[in-house]
Formats: structure tokens, sequence, C-alpha cells
């Protein structure tokens, strides 16, 4: 069932990886909904002709090596590769970053060149900027709105292409298949970072994409009390990256592995109700003269509204906005004075977060503020809309608002 892609997403959620070995013993397979919680770090042999074969079947299903997983890291692959049309497997990392970081080290080879989005996640770009640095990569940022740019960017020693979209903290719509066509042509591999809509919203390998990140943290986990990454890939990459993650020892551990999978079972519905009540606080916040622009591909008229509205299925509730001026006291206060609102990192959890946001002070290939606002309408806020009442949460914001200006006096 798991390999049935013509089944609706919500199906395939509620049975990918629950094979029948993974949930029963021998006599009763599937004895269980859920793949128990398998934790090990020593796998034993029968004998010694077992022992000395084990080294020869690298794939998950096969016991090994506590580094390797057991059935509930492999249940939880299982079913985030079914996600994914097209694609011959999936890897586990212990955070978002570290799967980043993983497809990196295993496309990238020293004198090579990283092709990077400007508004991709903070992190992201610190890698580029740090640790692929002293492998000898060198990363190239280019402006995602600039078709132009991107071709301009692409030299003889051009490796691999990061896209995100929408964008970290501004949302912009990069068109990514036009992107990807253009990487292609040039053996350019592509990665990208689709933890913002994940497979249910944007089926990254079919428009294109090579290896395709995700942060389990946010919508999978969708509780706010695990860390986790994946890296879901094409037959073309999928043992590279293997190697890559096994090498450098990669793993996650059995108990967050079925955190995960427990959240991936209601992860359409949460993503369903999020992105409902972002688009209602989106609609509201363009309506208040305090608001310079919102950020929100999803919202009908908004910059790159056509290309999400053409690429995507789906979307979540992570968003933002301008202030039209003001200050950073004010901004401040305006945070400071939300009550439903939690202060702190992350998106995708049950509940509704806030943060500052400043893109002007690491942007290095793209204007901040972008083209249409005013030089003054720098500041931003980010907000992650969770599962509570649109109507509690906008009038939560708007109470902020008085807040705001009181400052701005």
């Amino acid at each position: 069932m798991t390999s049935d892609n013509k089944l609706g997403p919500q199906t395939r959620l509620t049975h990918a990886g629950r094979k029948a070995e993974w949930t029963g013993v021998e006599g009763h397979p599937s004895a269980v909904v859920n793949p128990p919680i398998w934790r090990a770090s020593t796998h034993l042999y029968p004998n010694t002709k077992a022992l000395k074969e084990g080294p020869k079947n690298n794939c998950d299903g096969r016991f090994f090596y506590g580094r390797r997983g057991s059935p509930t890291q492999w249940a939880l692959c299982d079913a985030l590769t079914s996600l994914e049309p097209g694609a011959a497997g999936t890897m586990l990392y212990p955070s978002g970053v570290a799967a980043l970081t993983g497809a990196f080290l295993a496309v990238l080879r020293p004198g090579d060149v990283l092709l990077m989005s400007d508004h991709a996640y903070e992190p992201t770009r610190a890698l580029g900027q740090t640790l692929l640095k002293d492998f000898g990569v060198e990363t190239r940022f280019f402006d995602p709105l600039d078709p132009a740019a991107l071709e301009a960017a692409f030299c003889e020693r051009s490796r691999a292409l990061l896209l995100e979209s929408p964008g970290s903290l501004t949302m912009e719509m990069q068109d990514i298949p036009a992107a990807c066509a253009l990487a292609k042509a040039r053996g350019v591999v592509t990665i990208m970072d689709n933890t913002w809509a994940g497979p249910l919203g944007f089926t990254a390998l079919e428009h294109g994409v090579d290896i395709s990140v995700m942060s389990l943290t946010k919508h999978v986990g969708g509780h706010s009390d695990l860390m986790m990454g994946s890296i879901t890939t094409t037959e073309q990459w999928y043992a590279p990256v293997r190697r890559m993650a096994q090498l450098t020892g990669q793993v996650v551990s059995p108990d967050d592995a079925s955190l995960a999978l427990r959240g991936l079972r209601t992860m359409a519905m949460r993503l369903e109700r999020s992105t409902a009540t972002g688009l209602a606080v989106a609609e509201w916040l363009e309506k208040q003269p305090e608001v310079a622009r919102v950020f929100c591909p999803m919202l009908p008229g908004s910059p790159g509204h056509e290309i999400w509205k053409r690429d995507f299925t789906g979307g979540c509730g992570l968003m933002g906005f301008a202030f039209r001026g003001g200050t950073v006291e004010a901004r401040n206060a305006f945070i400071d004075a939300l009550k439903l609102f939690g202060i702190g990192y992350s998106r995708g959890g049950f509940e509704s977060l806030v943060t500052p946001a400043d893109p002007g002070t690491i942007r290095t290939a793209s204007p901040w503020p972008p083209k249409g606002m005013a030089e003054t309408d720098r500041l931003a806020v980010r907000l992650a809309i969770g599962l509570e009442d649109a109507a509690d949460l906008i009038a939560d914001l708007d109470q902020a608002m008085g807040a705001w200006r009181a400052a701005s006096e």
C-alpha cells in the first residue's frame, strides 16, 4: 500500500510505514497498529556466517548495527519515501541542518561552487560561509527572483544549486522547475529545502529537484517535542547520500522516530487547519494601516501567488509582514504584547509563535526592502500560525497593534 501513489495523501499518511514485518511477529503479522520502538545499539547474528554476510546487505530492513536503524526508523523512512513520487529512499538526521549538511557533503568536493538562493534559511547560509568554505567549497548567492542572475551565476565549477521556495522570513516564490531546468542542462545537482510545504504541498522530485530536504522538527513532528531532519532523493543520489550519512555516523533515536511517525499520521489535517488560519490572518493583516506588506504566497494578489497556485497543492501557517515605518522598540512592544503567540524559533507545532525578522542584515545578492516597499519599511515580523481559532489570533494581533502605535508615538 505504501507504494501506491494513486491513493490520497491522508490515506498514504495513515498506512505508510506499517509493513507487516514491522508491526507483527512470525505467525501474527500486523499484530499492532504502530511499529514498536526498537531500542538497540547491538544487533545479534545467529552465527559467524550471518555475521560475515551482514555488511553485504546495506539497506533498510536488514539488521546490522544500531547506527543503521531498526524497524522504528525504517518505518519512518518508508513512510516519507512513499509521500514523494519518484523517490528511491530516505535518510534520517538529528536535525534539519544536519540533513542539509549531509546533502552538501554527499555532493560537493573541494574546488566546487555551490549556488545558493539569497533568501535561504540563515543556518543554511552559515554552512556555506563557514563549514563548506573551510572544505574548499565556494558559495555564491543569487537573487531568487531574477532568472538572469541565476543563469549568470553558473560557471564551470558549479556543482550544486540550493533552492528554497518560499524563502525564509520573506516568502519569495522562486520558479523551481525553471531553476532545475537550468541546473540540469549544466549537470548541476539541485538540492531543495522543502520544509515549508513538504511533499503534501509540493512534490519536489516531480518538479525537477534531485535532493529534497525537510526539517521533520516542524510539521512532521507537529508537537514541538523532537528534533529531526530528512533527505528524500532519487535513485541516482540515494546511494551517495546514504554512504555519507553512514560515514559521518548520522542516526536518530527510535523514540524520536516513533514520535515523528505519530505526527505524520495527522500532518495533513494539521496543515489544512494552520494553512486556512494563516490565510485568514494574512487577509486581516493586509487591511491594517500599520502593515506595509504581508509575506504570504497563498494570499491572492501577493508577489509569487501565481507560481504558488501553479506548482503547489498546499501550504502552511508560516508567514510574515513588514511594518509601515516604525522603530525596533515599537516592533518589540508589539511582539511583547502578544498573549497567544509564544516568542520562539521553529514552527509547525500546534502552538503559534512569533519572532522579529531583519532580512536586510543577511541578504547579499537581493535588495531589502524589495521593489514596491519604502526604504523605511524594513522591520518585519515572522508568524508561525498554529491550531488556535483564527478569530482569537486576529484579536490578539489587533490588541498588540495598539502597543505598536503607542510605542511609535
